[in-house]
């Protein structure tokens, strides 16, 4: 018998169309042109970001200017960059666990361990025979805890560090709390790649190919019918 659903799936979806709003409104900035002439304003807008491509061109450069001259300044475009390059990151690895999980490559399979949770009953194999969207809700509440401790420690990094290394000030502000210091850059390179614009870009491309695929594949599960594309599994 499957474990007891703990969190509801309409919580579930409620928090992912939240998560995806924020992403496509911190993306919509990010497909501005680089070559275009601001129009006139009362402060001048950050520089355009890469990540403009056809057949998109223009779109988001009006709300761009705005964001970051009218509202805010060149920090608030290194804020909105830094969030579209964390929602395109988890998306990855969201598209990856989707994936391993609908095809079978599963911890039941891998792991020398049989349950994910002794104390609650819950057996990786419980977890394998059901949907990604009815596995997520079927992992104990100690289970996200851990998830979200991860998730965490990582933003804490990035908050405290600046190059790799840590970087509070005499003051104890943190590097991340000041005025564009959320850049997206955790200083992780352990390949020593060339950080090029081509690089970057690349990073931008698939990380939004990845938001609208979780997207879709996690209505296509939710909702029957929703999304009118045959999936293979």
């Amino acid at each position: 018998a499957k474990p007891a659903s703990i969190f509801p799936l309409d919580n579930i979806l409620g928090t992912m169309k939240t998560a995806i709003f924020a992403s496509l409104m911190a993306s919509a900035a990010a497909f501005a042109p680089a070559s275009q002439s601001a129009s006139s304003s009362a402060l001048s807008a950050a520089p355009k970001p890469i990540g403009d491509l056809p057949p998109v061109g223009f779109f988001g450069e009006n709300e761009w200017n705005l964001l970051t001259g009218e509202w805010g300044s060149e920090d608030t475009g290194t804020f909105l960059r830094a969030a579209e390059l964390k929602h395109g990151r988890s998306a990855m690895v969201a598209t990856l666990g989707f994936l391993f999980h609908e095809f079978g490559w599963t911890l039941n399979n891998i792991s020398p361990h049989e349950y994910l949770s002794v104390s609650q009953g819950v057996k990786f194999a419980d977890l394998a025979a059901m949907t990604p969207l009815e596995a997520m809700q079927n992992v104990p509440a100690a289970g996200l805890a851990q998830m979200f401790t991860a998730i965490a420690i990582v933003e804490l990094y990035e908050l405290t560090h600046k190059d790799g290394k840590w970087a509070m000030d005499e003051g104890g502000v943190a590097p991340g709390l000041k005025s564009g210091g959320l850049t997206g850059d955790l200083g992780w390179n352990p390949l020593n790649f060339e950080v090029t614009e081509e690089i970057q870009l690349k990073e931008l491309q698939n990380g939004r190919a990845a938001m609208v695929a979780i997207s879709a594949w996690v209505f296509h599960d939710a909702i029957p019918g929703s999304v009118p594309i045959p999936l293979p599994w």
